[in-house]
């Protein structure tokens, strides 16, 4: 085990302390115990850091090998960005939780022990090399996410946002799981490294296309692309510290992670290139879109997380063009610029979205109260918290002197080449990504001064409105100050890091020690991009200003047709199903559900025997039947139909067991009178018990039993008996092993028995002998206590 590997499991190896911590140490705040496990882990892959541009440091632990399954792990520049953000982002949240949630009213363990679980999960799909594991790590990001969201369980909202992010999240990760096996199966390999390394021969391969949709799938419902988005807004009744963790910096980036990971894969191609554009730009519209109507300062930070997710991934379907063959210089440095700027933006999002998730959760627990309809005129009570908003909100909005206005300047960029790259159909991409961010930044100036700014409403709040104590306001504090160093530093963090993870979307167009990307500049000149900024902040401002004229086209907006609505009515279609379903199945008769299992039996074996050609007895070295053995058998089926047509219990019970003495004779007949006594004993213990039970049953009543009844139950009884006969005598034309009874020939060398079943029970199958009297024996001390019990209570008083 590695280093690396102890990294990404050390969260999972902290979480059974936690409870500990939590129940012994109560004076303390359990925060205060878990927050050294993200802040070591932060300090950890800092040592990578120097590595970022040199070969991935690569670890492998076997763990299946026979399929191909290996825990193997991959710190290159990629995955050490999404580290950084994972555990740099965890030690903020955490060190904000211990003033946030109460140590007095919360169930900290809990919180704490799936937070660990979901940074855990998350280092894991990041540096895992192998699909399988990555997928492994990828479902428990669901499952912690959804225990996260449902933390308040006892909100009906919390729990239903909980159950529909689970829902959508494993719904896009089964289809996944099945792509990683058809790319598994195009390029021979699980190994990340090795698909890239052959894709030539996946991109030729009949599954290349099913595969990639269905990878995209996964991608697309993680991080909330459309139509998938609607778990997003509804997951944010979870506590503010774990939407900002969860929802704006770490697991709904695991799908941008999946595209920009697999993007030297299946980059290059028009397929590829659409469906990611396509479906950026449209959610990246659509969140934007969305945002501007909500009244919840939470709601509307989700639907803008929304919106950014879907920059990104636009970013990165326009930077897979720099793979395309045949394509100028000029322009594969046009979508290299896209694939740094995809890069450049992921940390620029993480950084102000998490400063401004924070804020509002300061808002909402100063306050009392997240409705922008209620807030007002804070800014001189709470001068920090605006002064943060600001920084983030502006920076999201891409204005100067905040990092989002560069990463926003190389969208417009990328927009423009995959424009002019693909002529006029796609026209559509920079429109539509210039409508967006003029949504962005009129709710950006919702954010700021419907919040800040105006009149005073205290008779709305909840609480007397302050400022948030300085431990809540140190972690947005720190998140913003790295806003505007970004600002104002970016070709440091591109040297070091974001040019290198750069790289890894889009190996082979640099050389090695040679940039992607070269110097990023404030200033480029008089340019098409300057000119769509300068039109987002005037028409962004003028449209803030009339925001009540125009607002009212979101009310002809269709309430019952809503992607929210056809999901619940999908859903409860789903339900209506399974209960008529299951209505028609379980009965309640124990007759209906043998008949199922027997017939399914029927038909998978008896459909065997037919499709695979199996039928093939042969007799040849069969024995000759002496006349006894005929006769008995004739006994044998006459006492069956005599059961078959009884009409009394006692009948039945001894037709049965007449069977089965009956059957005792042919041990005897093949010289086997260790079984045959057995048979007896059983057969003799089980008339008795027979008897004993009916006994007390009430008596049969003569009803009319229908015909339909008994052809169903000769029809099964003739299937289950002619397919297992067909199989005894397909048996004997087939040996594919070596028979295992010669090894037991030799029970009186190995064993010093005389009686070969004997040997077999006590000495080759010791063990299970042992055990099966061990669970009888166990199971007659219960019914024995049973017994006393009830003896002991009919004799109380």
């Amino acid at each position: 085990m590695t280093p690396l590997h102890l990294a990404i499991l050390t969260p999972f190896l902290a979480m059974p302390v936690v409870p500990f911590l939590y129940k012994r140490l109560r004076r303390f705040h359990t925060g205060w115990f878990v927050l050294p496990v993200p802040l070591v882990l932060f300090l950890y892959f800092l040592r990578y850091f120097p590595l970022a541009s040199e070969e991935p440091a690569v670890f492998t632990v076997p763990w299946i090998p026979r399929l191909g399954i290996d825990f193997a792990v991959c710190a290159d520049a990629l995955s050490l960005l999404f580290a950084l953000i994972i555990t740099g982002m965890g030690t903020l949240v955490v060190f904000y939780s211990i003033f946030y949630m109460s140590k007095e009213r919360e169930a900290l363990h809990n919180f704490y022990v799936y937070l660990l679980a979901f940074l855990g999960a998350m280092l894991g799909v990041v540096l895992s090399d192998n699909l399988m594991v990555l997928y492994l790590f990828w479902e428990l990001t669901s499952f912690s996410s959804f225990l996260l969201i449902a933390f308040w369980f006892q909100r009906a909202k919390s729990r239903q946002g909980a159950v529909k992010a689970l829902i959508i999240t494993l719904f896009g990760g089964f289809s996944m799981f099945l792509g990683f096996l058809m790319v598994a199966e195009a390029a021979g390999s699980f190994s990340i490294r090795h698909i890239i390394a052959n894709a030539g021969a996946l991109k030729a391969h009949g599954l290349f296309l099913p595969a990639m949709l269905l990878m995209l799938l996964g991608a697309f419902t993680k991080s909330a692309q459309f139509p998938f988005y609607i778990w997003l807004p509804d997951a944010m009744e979870a506590p503010t510290p774990i939407s900002a963790y969860l929802h704006s910096a770490t697991m709904v980036k695991a799908g941008l992670y999946l595209v920009a990971r697999l993007t030297p894969a299946f980059g290059g191609g028009d397929a590829w290139f659409w469906i990611i554009t396509a479906v950026g730009i449209v959610t990246l519209f659509w969140g934007s879109f969305l945002a501007v109507r909500q009244i919840d300062l939470k709601a509307m930070l989700a639907f803008s997380t929304v919106s950014q997710l879907g920059l990104i991934m636009s970013l990165l379907g326009i930077a897979s063009l720099a793979l395309a063959p045949g394509l100028s210089e000029t322009r594969a440095e046009w979508f290299a610029a896209a694939a740094f700027a995809a890069v450049f933006h992921l940390i620029n999002h993480s950084v102000f979205k998490g400063s401004l998730f924070m804020v509002v959760g300061i808002l909402d627990h100063e306050l009392g109260t997240r409705d922008i309809r209620k807030l007002g005129g804070l800014m001189g009570v709470m001068p920090v918290s605006f002064t943060l908003t600001v920084i983030g909100a502006f920076s999201m909005a891409g204005l100067p002197p905040f990092g989002g206005f560069l990463s926003k300047e190389m969208f417009f960029t990328g927009t423009l080449a995959a424009f002019g790259e693909r002529s006029w159909p796609a026209v559509w991409i920079p429109a539509l990504a210039w409508l967006a961010s003029l949504f962005t930044f009129v709710y950006c100036m919702i954010l700021v001064f419907k919040t800040f700014a105006g009149q005073k409403r205290p008779g709305l709040l909840d609480k007397p409105p302050r400022e948030a104590p300085v431990g809540m306001l140190v972690p947005p504090a720190i998140l913003s100050v790295l806003v505007i160093l970004f600002f104002f530093m970016p070709n440091a963090l591109s040297r070091h890091l974001l040019d290198p993870a750069a790289k890894n979307i889009l190996p082979g167009l640099a050389a090695p020690g040679e940039p992607l990307f070269g110097h990023v500049s404030h200033w480029h000149g008089l340019s098409p991009e300057l000119a769509m900024t300068a039109g987002i902040v005037v028409f962004g401002i003028l449209m803030y200003r009339h925001l009540p004229g125009w607002s009212a086209v979101y009310d002809h907006l269709p309430r019952k047709w809503t992607l929210n609505a056809a999901f619940e009515k999908s859903l409860l279609g789903l339900e209506w199903l399974s209960r008529r379903l299951t209505a028609g199945y379980m009965t309640g008769y124990l007759r209906h559900y043998m008949s199922y299992i027997l017939v399914f039996m029927i038909l998978v074996v008896g459909g065997s025997l037919v499709a695979l050609d199996a039928f093939r007895p042969d007799l040849s070295g069969g024995a000759a039947v002496e006349a006894y053995e005929l006769a008995v058998a004739l006994c044998i089926v006459a006492s069956t139909l005599f059961l078959a047509i009884s009409k009394s219990r006692l009948t039945s019970i001894i037709a049965l067991s007449a069977v089965g003495l009956l059957v005792s004779l042919y041990y005897v007949f093949f010289r086997a009178p260790d079984l045959a006594l057995t048979q007896l004993v059983v057969e003799t213990i089980s008339t008795a018990l027979f008897l004993l039970c009916f006994y007390f049953l009430p008596k049969l009543r003569q009803v009319e039993v229908p015909r339909s009844f008994r052809l169903t139950n000769l029809a099964v009884s003739v299937g289950v008996g002619l397919v297992f006969t067909l199989v005894g005598l397909s048996v004997t034309g087939h040996r594919l092993f070596e028979p295992i009874s010669r090894y037991y020939e030799n029970a009186r060398e190995l064993a010093g028995a005389n009686n070969i079943v004997n040997a077999i029970l006590v000495d080759f199958r010791g063990f299970d002998t042992m055990l099966e009297i061990v669970v009888l024996f166990t199971a007659g001390i219960g019914v024995f206590t049973l017994i006393r019990f009830r003896n002991r209570r009919r004799h109380e008083p």
